[in-house]
């Protein structure tokens, strides 16, 4: 059975992985068909690999709402976009779930209130008006989630450094500030590492290194 769960594990963390290099791809190469094709393949994929490995419900539940994020921000629908920042919005509570009330540093806290209030404070007058409340309030969730990550050691503190660093580069664009060559790319770089290290640093965190690594 142990031998039987490791290879399935190793193959679907593959398809993750396959699943990854065509939407990188396909982004730096303009071909959105490949893009709308693999984005969606994404969390499911880790999900299913994250359960194989023992990942309690609330990390799975956050990799799917994960995905259901993913879906709903492949339209370019104002109502679309808040569906899905209120999908990841339900993911991060059950991140923050997961990851408890474990001690984690002051010192780091107080960095990422700057962050928040700063990033926040210069997105405010470039935001759409009616976005600039759900933005502010998806932040601030956000925010609390890469911080209460740390407690769950490296891997999953730098996971939600990235998750927080991939949708300010979203929120940059909604308010249409300067983009970075492909800026999509980057977008889901960070956003496919973080969900990756995520998961991989909660799971070694509560089962150690022989149930987190193929």
């Amino acid at each position: 059975m142990k031998t039987s769960s490791s290879t399935l594990s190793r193959a679907l963390l593959a398809a993750f992985g396959l699943a990854t290099a065509v939407d990188l791809i396909s982004l730096l190469a303009g071909a959105e068909l490949g893009h709308q094709i693999a984005k969606p393949l994404l969390m499911p994929l880790l999900a299913a690999y994250a359960v194989t490995r023992g990942a309690p419900r609330p990390l799975t539940a956050a990799l799917l709402l994960g995905w259901g994020g993913d879906v709903f921000l492949l339209s370019d629908a104002d109502w679309a976009f808040l569906v899905g920042m209120g999908s990841f919005a339900a993911g991060h509570v059950c991140y923050l779930v997961l990851f408890g009330r474990r001690r984690t540093s002051p010192a780091l806290g107080a960095l990422y209130a700057a962050v928040l209030v700063g990033t926040v404070v210069l997105l405010w007058p470039d935001l759409p008006a009616d976005l600039r409340v759900p933005v502010a309030g998806y932040s601030l969730l956000l925010t609390a989630m890469a911080y209460r990550a740390s407690a769950r050691g490296l891997l999953a503190g730098v996971g939600g450094a990235l998750f927080l660093l991939s949708d300010t580069l979203i929120a940059t664009g909604v308010a249409e500030w300067p983009q970075l060559p492909a800026p999509d790319f980057w977008v889901m770089l960070t956003y496919i590492a973080a969900q990756y290290l995520l998961p991989a640093g909660a799971l070694h965190a509560m089962y150690g290194e022989r149930r987190t690594t193929v």
